[in-house]
């Protein structure tokens, strides 16, 4: 059974006698504590987004993203609008203002999140501005090595997103250009404008990828959305069925009669309440299953049974404590739901500077034992 042929049955809920191999990658302080601790110098590309799709030292296994962009083009001039020796307010490319302490910086991780000044879209006068960014039909949005692509995943043996990871969602996107807290007033005080933001991006997402879905048969499809917290979503059921679901549904539908089977949602944080009209409008897997917010596999399994594929899911302190509680973890999630089918157990997200480099190789070992590689 090749990797592509096991990921597809993984992600149709049936039992297989292995599953793959993923992790979501590293914090930069992350590489730089192994590297101090034993990691091999030059023989590993931990820390990149080379890390999704497979590493050698770790055994990760193959996947691979069709890195379309689907971002503004053209962008905003990246400017440093002020900075001193502690924090730098930048404006991006996106348009977005933030403001980042410059303390602890390490491969351009931060020791804690950006304070986000302001957003590009505030209005319908700054929204028209703004999507007149957005034509599919730019030729950079493709890669330059596009058609040798097409030519190599013809004959693949492992599983092809379309899009990067990360890089699309309805939710996910709206937040981008308004921001968190403007597009939790604009719900209500201009629905007008969400409505017509989210046809933009539907019809927009559509003409962008109609050519890569003539030419190449793609195993998934992510939507990036993390829209939750440990409490509960940033908005509720009753504003998902009011601006996404239709919208969903549209891409679902047009992605399904290009041959895609399997939809996944990207979160963190507690979106439960939001699982199940997800899985009305056809999101077939959720992950990465935030423990910190009880997002616990087991249960989530018991509930929503294996109509909903789960990937993640192991909590990273328990990574960070001793072998005991690596092997109390992995025993406890790992042999019932594997055994069930519909799972593919990795870190619940990136793999923070707390976890030593001895305690994740030892994790590997175990998962790897778990999950039938070795």
């Amino acid at each position: 059974m090749t990797h592509r042929e096991c990921f597809l049955k993984v992600m149709a809920g049936e039992p297989t006698s292995w599953v793959p191999n993923y992790e979501l990658g590293c914090w930069g302080q992350t590489v730089e504590r192994w590297l101090k601790e034993g990691m091999p110098q030059g023989r590993s590309r931990i820390g990149n987004m080379d890390m999704f799709e497979g590493e050698d030292l770790l055994h990760l296994d193959r996947r691979q993203f069709a890195r379309i962009y689907p971002g503004m083009i053209p962008g905003f001039e990246p400017k440093i609008l002020e900075e001193n020796e502690r924090y730098i307010i930048m404006r991006h490319s996106n348009g977005i203002v933030t403001k980042a302490l410059k303390e602890g910086t390490i491969r351009g991780t931060r020791m804690s999140m950006d304070a986000y000044l302001s957003f590009p879209v505030t209005d319908r006068k700054s929204w028209n501005n703004i999507k007149k960014h957005y034509d599919p039909a730019a030729p950079v949005r493709y890669p330059f090595w596009w058609d040798e692509l097409v030519r190599m995943w013809k004959t693949r043996d492992y599983p092809v997103c379309l899009l990067g990871n990360g890089t699309f969602g309805l939710y996910s996107q709206l937040r981008s250009w308004v921001g968190t807290e403007g597009i939790s007033y604009m719900f209500y005080d201009n629905p007008s404008l969400v409505e017509e933001m989210l046809e933009f991006l539907t019809g927009y997402f559509i003409k962008l990828v109609d050519k890569a879905l003539k030419e190449v048969q793609f195993d998934y499809f992510n939507f990036f959305e993390d829209c939750a917290g440990k409490g509960g979503p940033l908005f509720g059921p009753d504003l998902f069925n009011k601006f996404f679901k239709k919208y969903y549904v549209r891409i679902i539908e047009f992605l399904r009669k290009a041959g895609i089977k399997f939809f996944w949602v990207d979160s963190d944080g507690d979106p439960e309440v939001l699982i199940p009209l997800w899985m009305e409008v056809g999101i077939t897997c959720f992950w990465p299953l935030e423990q910190a917010s009880n997002m616990d596999p087991l249960r989530l399994r018991k509930k929503f049974g294996k109509s909903l594929i789960l990937c993640g899911g192991i909590d990273k302190r328990e990574i960070a404590k001793d072998k005991k509680s690596i092997e109390k973890e992995l025993t406890k999630k790992i042999p019932p739901l594997v055994k069930q089918g519909g799972y593919i157990p990795h870190i619940d997200h990136a793999i923070p500077p707390d976890i030593s480099y001895d305690n994740f190789m030892y994790y590997m070992e175990i998962k790897r034992k778990l999950i039938g590689e070795i």
